[in-house]
């Protein structure tokens, strides 16, 4: 029984490092990942992924979704940038921090990176309640 039980595990470690090094070697690079967003960073963030998510799925590691980022979304808040573009195409889009309700346009430092946050129409958001940041330049929120 032993001598069966050793055979078992012994070919069932084989099998696993024999499978491990072409799964090793077809994953990407945090670089190769992030080459891939530099060269065609404007359509993924259309299409509402952060780089963090891009570089993860590119990957092949799991990530939580965006809207695990976010609070419950109130109305006219969304959790993709492409959601948000189908409500308002004629309106800028501005990333909102649930919790200090400031907006941050997409060319801001903090646009999609705080820990509670959703995407949402400008006009929407100030209506709502929320305000550029206070060392905002004005035109450049």
């Amino acid at each position: 029984m032993r001598k069966i039980f050793t055979a078992v595990l012994c070919a069932a470690s084989l099998g696993l490092v024999a499978l491990s090094p072409p799964a090793v070697a077809q994953q990407k690079t945090t670089r190769q990942c992030s080459d891939e967003w530099a060269a065609d960073r404007a359509a993924i963030q259309a299409s509402g992924k952060t780089k963090r998510v891009f570089v993860a799925e590119c990957r092949g590691v799991p990530v939580p979704a965006v809207a695990s980022r976010t609070a419950t979304l109130g109305k006219g808040q969304y959790a993709t940038e492409a959601e948000a573009k189908g409500s308002c195409p004629s309106d800028a889009i501005v990333w909102v921090n649930l919790r200090s309700k400031v907006y941050h346009a997409s060319g801001s430092p903090n646009y999609a990176k705080t820990k509670q946050g959703a995407y949402m129409c400008e006009q929407e958001s100030m209506t709502a309640g929320y305000h550029a940041p206070k060392n905002a330049k004005p035109g450049a929120t």
